[in-house]
């Protein structure tokens, strides 16, 4: 009887344990089967995306972004792939539930309506922008709001990479020259340089020097503000006031750039000859500009640092300063050795 009592105990024990290996075999199976679903629908949205913006990157490549104006359009593209690629895994997390939003599909609309007119009217600011809304109505279809959420500064940096149209650029670029020109040749010249300027062309010693689009346009200044917010993202700080601070520096540290970059061209023009001006060393300054810019942010945030971190210090000796003068506050007795006699 006992033995029998006992075989009976131990069975629901075994019908349990054999349930939840076929519960757990069967979510192996649906996870299985989920994963064979959606990676072919990524697959084919991935290969339908290239195939719509191949002849795109083709006329881009051997059109304006072979100029040195619009060079840092492939740069831009492949760190807004390499941001996007880098935060997938986070976007996987997030959209465990994966809600498709079904206000993706008006997005996918207009960004495909931009492609078929900036295509068939050869404007690129709307066929290469059209790629933004695209990428983002199909996060949306796909993987719902959470995704365009985790993966919107991709996009947003994507933005750097459109051709602008000309008239902005004119309108915009001539007034930046004029400057750039005017504090050049003021820095030149209190260096002891013999320089002359009129309008943005500079002259020092027997050299003319025009300040072209590349060396101060509009394009310059939105690749170093392309610059100053991917090193934001990277170093991600959590101070409100660095993030705020770094972010408005980033308009006149872009102007003191292209100032170096302008000044270092009329310097090897000058030294050199106007052959080293105009040949590799007019990349090197380009190069120049770059690396200023990023030790100019670098600097800048290690000064917002120390502000902050004196900021913080001068409050903490206040507060403690505070403390120290309250009444009472100090008033600790010791205990008395003496002895009490009756």
């Amino acid at each position: 009887m006992r033995e029998l009592q006992i075989d009976r105990l131990h069975e629901p024990s075994a019908v349990h344990h054999s349930s939840v290996r076929r519960s757990m075999a069967q979510h192996h199976r649906t996870l299985k089967t989920g994963a064979r679903s959606v990676v072919p629908v990524n697959l084919m949205l991935l290969a339908s995306l290239c195939l719509l913006y191949l002849p795109t990157l083709i006329d881009l490549f051997i059109g304006v972004w072979s100029t040195e104006a619009q060079m840092q359009g492939p740069v831009v593209l492949t760190l807004s792939l390499w941001l996007m690629a880098r935060n997938w895994l986070n976007m996987k997390h997030m959209v465990a539930d994966k809600k498709s939003a079904a206000w993706g599909w008006p997005v996918l609309l207009l960004g495909l309506s931009m492609y078929a007119i900036g295509r068939s009217q050869d404007v690129l600011f709307l066929e290469v922008g059209s790629s933004v809304w695209v990428i983002a109505a199909l996060l949306l279809l796909q993987y719902g709001t959470r995704a365009l959420k985790v993966q919107w500064f991709p996009l947003f940096f994507m933005l750097f990479m459109i051709p602008l149209p000309a008239a902005v650029v004119d309108t915009v670029t001539m007034p930046m020259k004029m400057v750039v020109s005017y504090v050049a040749e003021e820095v030149l010249y209190w260096a002891g340089y013999p320089i002359g300027r009129s309008g943005i062309i500079l002259q020092i010693g027997h050299y003319k020097l025009l300040v072209a689009d590349a060396c101060a346009g509009l394009h310059t200044l939105l690749t170093l503000e392309a610059l100053g917010l991917l090193y934001l993202n990277l170093v991600r700080r959590d101070s409100l006031f660095r993030n705020i601070g770094l972010a408005l520096l980033i308009v006149p540290i872009s102007f003191s750039a292209n100032v170096i970059r302008v000044v270092t061209l009329s310097l090897i023009t000058y030294h050199f000859g106007d052959a080293a001006g105009q040949g590799f060393l007019h990349g090197f300054a380009g190069m120049v500009l770059f690396m200023s810019a990023l030790i100019l942010i670098i600097v800048a945030d290690t000064a917002l640092h120390a502000m902050q971190s004196r900021t913080k210090g001068s409050k903490h000796s206040a507060v403690n300063a505070l403390q120290d003068e309250r009444p009472g506050t100090n008033a600790i007795v010791a205990p008395s050795n003496r002895s009490v006699t009756p």
